[in-house]
């Protein structure tokens, strides 16, 4: 970083219009900044099913389904359920906010205020493990005060200029992170099988829900620590997938892990007002003239 900084030049990860958007807000790019971080995930807390503890008597309509249970419930990682994955997810957190600060004490020791473009990626790491992995472009207004903590954001730099204008500013990058996991009960297998018809998957429809709602309290959570109004997202994903029950030889149980990625904003300020528009007339004499005729004296 003091060899950039000695330099006298800079680097960036924004796109020609990028750079002049955030010029127009009064704000420079000072440098690209860089935090990883590399983390195996072992222990995941995954060590029983989400249905254990329900009962496995009878199930079903008629004694079908013996061995296990006719409706279970949806185990989500925020209420640290049994079967829920809890301690995957925090250390999903401390590699995502291990990286962001890596990147954040680059963007300080450039003099920089914030990040803007930031994109979290994972990876495989070939050694071994994941690479979690946040890069931007540090940003700063020339003139203006220190901040205690630079700000974070993966808007574009034309999202962050419209924020700006608008008297709204980025507090810092938030996330929402949930996995929920359900066993295929015998309602579920019920209403999956061939046959069925067109109907709805109770069980599925309550693992979406639970999982996604968790990661929104989660992600407002995230906001409220930042002590920001709001927030603007940019990215909601969610990956399905199923693997063998550990409590039940020959039955599976789903797994649905929820991201919610977006930026914290407070309100600073009334929005910056525009210049009136500027009337212009041709100095051509035959062009003023077609104008008069169409606009009449």
């Amino acid at each position: 970083m003091a060899e950039i900084r000695q330099s006298g030049t800079w680097g960036s990860a924004l796109t020609t219009d990028e750079f002049t958007a955030i010029k127009s807000t009064g704000f420079e790019p000072v440098g690209q900044v860089l935090g990883a971080a590399v983390y195996n995930l072992g222990y995941t807390g995954r060590y029983a099913c989400p249905a254990y503890g329900q009962g496995y008597g009878f199930g079903g309509v008629g004694g079908y389904g013996y061995g296990m249970p006719y409706q279970t419930s949806t185990a989500v990682s925020g209420t640290g359920a049994v079967g829920a994955y809890g301690p995957l997810v925090q250390t999903m957190y401390e590699a995502r906010r291990a990286a962001i600060s890596r990147m954040t004490a680059e963007c300080r020791e450039l003099g920089g205020h914030g990040v803007v473009g930031v994109r979290l990626t994972i990876g495989g790491f070939p050694a071994g493990g994941l690479e979690f992995k946040a890069i931007g472009t540090a940003v700063r207004a020339p003139g203006g005060v220190q901040l205690r903590e630079p700000f974070t954001s993966d808007l574009s730099g034309q999202d962050f200029a419209k924020l700006i204008m608008a008297g709204w500013a980025p507090a810092g990058l938030v996330l929402g992170i949930s996995i929920g996991a359900r066993h295929d009960d015998w309602t579920t297998i019920s209403q999956t099988r061939w046959g069925a018809g067109n109907a709805e998957v109770s069980g599925y429809t309550d693992l979406v829900n639970a999982t996604r709602h968790d990661a929104r309290h989660q992600l407002e959570r995230d906001v409220a620590r930042h002590g920001a109004d709001g927030v603007v997202l940019q990215e909601m994903e969610m990956h399905v997938g199923e693997h063998e029950c550990p409590m039940q030889e020959g039955r599976r149980d789903h797994v649905i892990e929820a991201t919610i990625i977006g930026t914290a904003i407070a309100h600073f300020g009334r929005p910056r007002t525009t210049r009136p528009p500027l009337a212009i007339m041709s100095l051509d004499p035959q062009r003023r003239q077609a104008a008069r005729v169409r606009l009449g004296p």
